[in-house]
């Protein structure tokens, strides 16, 4: 059986979670018949990845939280980037929601317009389809 061998510092850990959502939202939008490109580097562009159906592109930011309530207070971490949807994990509830982007600082995670998920794939493909 494999060993783990190495312990990442605390900052590459936090980035290696923050990628493990972005690519496991991607996965599942892939398995949807979505097309998905990663940019090399999103630093200023606020863009995980963007995904587009043949004709429209749309830029999908992907945050995580810690946080097993619902209502939880979100901030507005891309500023005025020109994205077209966020996507929230909880890390640790089996939760997400679909948002789209919003101009003011802070807002509720479960405001009107934002669509719940369960962490799994067809139930986010079903909420995704929503938006």
């Amino acid at each position: 059986m494999p060993v783990k061998n190495s312990c990442p510092k605390s900052q590459s850990l936090q980035h290696y979670k923050n990628i493990s959502y972005e690519t496991l939202a991607a996965s599942w939008l892939l398995n949807d018949g979505w097309d998905v490109f990663m940019p090399m580097i999103d630093h200023g562009l606020k863009t995980d990845f963007v995904i587009s159906d043949g004709d429209t592109f749309y830029r999908i930011q992907v945050k995580s939280i810690l946080s097993e309530d619902e209502n939880t207070v979100v901030e507005n971490k891309w500023g005025n980037a020109s994205i077209d949807y966020v996507i929230y994990f909880s890390r640790t509830g089996n939760w997400g929601y679909i948002t789209p982007p919003f101009k003011q600082n802070k807002k509720r995670l479960n405001s009107t317009g934002h669509i719940r998920f369960h962490q799994h794939p067809k139930n986010f493909v079903k909420a995704f389809n929503l938006v």
